[in-house]
């Protein structure tokens, strides 16, 4: 939340991050449903090629997020802990999708 939040609001970041995972969540959900995808080995392929696609985006994050920048967090790109944190999060997500998914 923090990740997708703190950018936008210094003051409201968990409601912006809120907002704006959950809508990422349920675009994630409508896409996945209008390719016909189904069931949870699916979810997860689409949620890790999607973790894959967004992950160069960490060097944008690493520059200019606002706890980068103040050192509170280390550096996210080239982080084994984030990116296998991430790695298992989208993999839980697919799996819970293509779970839902009919």
């Amino acid at each position: 939340m923090r990740l997708l939040g703190a950018p936008l609001s210094r003051r409201h970041w968990r409601a912006a991050g809120i907002t704006l995972h959950l809508a990422n969540g349920a675009a994630a959900g409508v896409l996945f449903h209008k390719l016909g995808l189904r069931g949870w080995k699916a979810g997860v392929v689409a949620a890790q090629l999607e973790n894959a696609a967004l992950w160069p985006g960490m060097v944008v994050v690493d520059r200019l997020h606002p706890d980068r920048r103040s050192a509170a967090w280390p550096p996210l790109l080239l982080n084994p802990r984030v990116f296998g944190q991430e790695v298992a999060m989208h993999a839980l997500f697919g799996a819970v999708l293509g779970r839902l998914v009919r």
